[in-house]
């Protein structure tokens, strides 16, 4: 299926999917990968669905969806594999753009130093960088890249493309336990992030069955020391760790609330209390959330900090 949806999306609201390269063909093989490990591994762009195909695919979505009255805010490429491997994209993009809609895509990076691939990415709305490392040993170990490709040259790659893209462009950093979630990388990636200047960056965890069994994820501990490495060079820094609620909207209900919000940043005693104030909630609340295993509370750096719990279970 070339498209699907709409689905809700934290990042993009409401998404319609498009599913431009078949399963399993990547640049990366990603440890934590959720399509599993089994991959075509390339690097050469290459043909795969016909622009036209995937023009009609995604508008008939658009009609059905305007039928049923549902929204839609972004078309967002987010395949199976890596996005840029396909050599129409550009011509895909341009057809789409006749929809009136934002176009989206999510892309591992790999091919983003190639000029060809820079030129269709700079006709979207909306971008998403994966930089899981900067320390090339690292990088192999955790996305196991093709052999051909060179971490130097991709992630100066995404500097040159930055300097002269118009859209929105966030990074998505996703941390394995042991693995790319030291200090050392951490502070590596904030380094980097500071001469990107992304809109946002995404700290991530898996939230899904990873293709390798030995992938944790990283204690709460770990997660809340990773943003805060982070935010001292960025502080435009956001939780992606599977829950989807109602991102700093204040409902009036102290509870939802409460749990959206940590699932994005974490949150410090003091910033608890401000909003159990505000809420007209007591501490009772927190309590509660933390024996019905919703909430965890982590001390780091002399403070206390509260975070949403991971759901662990399904790894």
């Amino acid at each position: 299926m070339i498209a699907f949806g709409p689905i809700p999306s934290r990042r993009l609201g409401r998404s319609l999917g498009i599913n431009n390269i078949p399963p399993k063909i990547c640049t990366y093989s990603c440890i934590y990968c959720q399509v599993a490990c089994q991959m075509k591994m390339r690097i050469e762009r290459q043909p795969f669905y016909p622009p036209e195909d995937v023009f009609h695919a995604v508008a008939e979505k658009v009609d059905e969806a305007k039928a049923l009255s549902e929204s839609i805010d972004y078309l967002t490429f987010v395949p199976d594999g890596e996005t840029t491997l396909d050599i129409n994209l550009g011509h895909a993009i341009d057809l789409l753009k006749s929809l009136g809609i934002r176009i989206a895509v999510i892309t591992n990076s790999s091919l983003i130093w190639r000029p060809d691939v820079q030129s269709d990415l700079h006709k979207t709305d909306w971008i998403s960088f994966k930089i899981d490392a900067v320390e090339e040993e690292i990088w192999r170990k955790i996305d196991r890249p093709s052999g051909r490709l060179k971490l130097d040259q991709i992630l100066e790659g995404i500097l040159e493309f930055a300097e002269h893209y118009q859209g929105k462009l966030v990074t998505e950093t996703m941390l394995a336990k042991g693995v790319n979630d030291s200090e050392e990388n951490l502070e590596g990636v904030a380094r980097f992030l500071e001469k990107l200047k992304p809109d946002i960056a995404y700290l991530s965890i898996p939230i899904r069955p990873p293709a390798e069994k030995y992938v944790e994820v990283p204690d709460e501990k770990v997660v809340i020391r990773s943003f805060e490495i982070l935010n001292e060079s960025n502080n435009k820094v956001e939780y992606l760790i599977g829950y989807e609620g109602n991102t700093f909207a204040f409902t009036g209900n102290a509870e939802e609330d409460m749990l959206s919000i940590t699932a994005v940043h974490p949150m410090r005693e003091d910033g608890v209390r401000e909003f159990l104030g505000k809420a007209q909630a007591g501490w009772g609340l927190i309590d509660q959330l933390i024996d019905d295993n919703k909430l965890a509370e982590v001390s780091y750096n002399g403070h206390k900090f509260y975070i949403r719990k991971f759901q662990k279970t399904h790894l």
